[in-house]
């Protein structure tokens, strides 16, 4: 039986490269293509993958939250983080969303595949950095406490303020996640009191500085 694979990344080239290598394989399949997470999660609820190879910084939704509301709606799609970034951050919060695997843009193809094969038998695979960074945090005994105060935000807070800091409007963000205005102005003002931050290019700042949007 095939595996029907969703590729989610906001680099074209790395997408076709992808769609190219995985052809090659008889069990294996690319169904669709996505370049942020919300699309990411419409095309998951409409087609229903096997599994999902995710990129983690992204415009409009990034893949921490996108793999997190995509494992809420549809808990036996598997999700492989590929990322370039080997960030205690990403890493921490790619595996809290409940993530099958996470593999860094250097790996060969081979491990992919690999990868693959583990999440679809749910099974975990991480590449040896990526291991060592989980390891190195568990000896730390690091509790949610010592993590950024960005951990500290729910996932609709964090959507929140990744589309302030791409320069949304409150109205725009309001209709892209279909709420009213004064829901997103009251989540604004929970996020920077969560974040202890004063002003709007405050919480520009701190999205750019923890990654959550590229600067």
């Amino acid at each position: 039986m095939r595996k029907r694979i969703l590729l989610v990344d906001d680099h074209e080239i790395l997408r076709e490269g992808l769609r190219t290598l995985i052809e090659t394989k008889t069990d294996m399949e690319v169904l669709a293509e996505a370049d942020n997470g919300r699309t990411a999660i419409q095309l998951a609820r409409k087609l229903k993958p096997d599994l999902i190879i995710m990129d983690i910084i992204m415009p409009d939704m990034n893949g921490m939250d996108a793999a997190q509301q995509i494992i809420a709606d549809l808990p036996d799609v598997k999700i492989i983080a590929l990322s370039m970034h080997s960030d205690r951050r990403f890493v921490l919060g790619m595996l809290k969303a409940g993530v099958s695997g996470f593999l860094l843009k250097e790996c060969a193809f081979k491990e992919l595949t690999v990868a693959i094969n583990a999440a679809v038998a749910n099974q975990t695979y991480l590449s040896p950095k990526i291991a060592h960074t989980v390891i190195q945090d568990y000896r730390q005994h690091v509790s949610d406490k010592d993590l950024s105060p960005f951990h500290a935000l729910t996932g609709r807070e964090r959507e929140v303020l990744q589309l302030i800091a791409e320069g949304r409007s409150t109205r725009e963000i309001a209709d892209d996640l279909n709420v009213s205005v004064k829901t997103v102005e009251a989540r604004r003002r929970q996020i920077m009191e969560k974040l202890k931050l004063n002003t709007i290019a405050d919480l520009i700042k701190f999205a750019i500085r923890e990654g959550l949007t590229p600067p």
